[in-house]
């Protein structure tokens, strides 16, 4: 049976950990938290003093930390995984943290001996309880499939997004878009109610169309992901559109922060020459501009 090491016991951690035991390994587990450490002990796990004591005769460490400069003292600092962790094993960090703290650690992991993938998660802490998250891994593919029986016990989903760092740098762009949507939302509904909608019937009229679907899985893969920005929907009228609905907020003392950034987005687009093209076509100009000068 092989041993792994969880560090990082919080309300991710704690059922992470937990699916791992069901899975049927041995898991050594430390926290700050003493409660947490009792937890993962009813759930069948092995408390530990200490991130040295929780290595001591692992196979693979499981770091699942808040920041950055957690993960560096868990596993460098005063009994710290490295003090203990033989040569040759395998350290999963599950943290969301900066790529450039993630290429840190591995390469101070990798001058001792260690391997590394960096393997952030997806979902929320109701997914993790049922070890359904979806796990975007970074790393050389043979550390990957080593570490896929232990991510499989805490994901329904397991992306391979590449080489070293390519899961954290992932994470943080998977969780731009969702951010920033999030900001959008709450500015399009308190919108709709300023107008007496019902969010109900707005949320379902939405969830027709790529306000809801999302254009990467309508409107991008059918033109600009194609090399198409011929008009389906004129950018031009995009930005009309999306004027009308600024003017809108204006009459009824609602902020758009997030949409008046996207309507300046709109108008360098236009400015471009893209007006009479697809309104997809703003990935077109944003790869022109800053991807060495490619086309889409």
């Amino acid at each position: 049976m092989k041993r792994i090491a969880f560090i990082g016991l919080g309300t991710m951690g704690s059922a992470m950990s937990a699916n791992i035991v069901k899975g049927g390994f041995e898991v050594v587990g430390y926290d700050p938290n003493p409660a947490a450490v009792e937890q993962l002990e009813t759930d069948g796990g092995v408390g530990a003093q200490s991130p040295a004591a929780a290595a001591s005769g692992a196979d693979i460490v499981v770091t699942m930390l808040p920041i950055g400069s957690i993960v560096e003292s868990v596993l460098f600092g005063e009994s710290g995984v490295v003090e203990t962790l033989r040569g040759n094993r395998l350290v999963i960090d599950m943290s969301s943290i900066s790529p450039r703290e993630t290429d840190k650690i591995r390469e101070g992991l990798n001058r001792r001996g260690i391997r590394m993938i960096d393997a952030p998660v997806g979902r929320t802490s109701h997914f993790a309880r049922l070890g359904k998250l979806l796990i975007m891994a970074g790393g050389v593919a043979a550390d990957i499939e080593e570490a896929r029986p232990v991510l499989a016990c805490m994901g329904s989903e397991i992306e391979d997004c590449g080489g070293p760092g390519m899961g954290v740098r992932m994470k943080a762009i998977n969780n731009l878009m969702s951010t920033a949507l999030n900001s959008l939302t709450a500015e399009v509904l308190t919108l709709a109610e300023a107008y007496g909608l019902s969010v109900d019937k707005a949320i379902e009229v939405m969830g027709g169309t790529p306000a809801s679907k999302g254009h990467l899985v309508t409107t991008y893969p059918n033109k600009v992901l194609k090399g198409d920005i011929e008009a389906d929907f004129m950018l031009d009228l995009a930005k009309k559109d999306l004027d009308l609905a600024i003017n809108m907020a204006v009459d009824a003392d609602v902020p758009l922060a997030t949409a008046k950034a996207a309507a300046a987005v709109y108008s360098e687009a236009q400015d471009a020459g893209y007006g009479v093209k697809d309104w997809t076509a703003l990935y077109a100009m944003y790869k022109q501009r800053y991807l060495t000068g490619s086309e889409c």
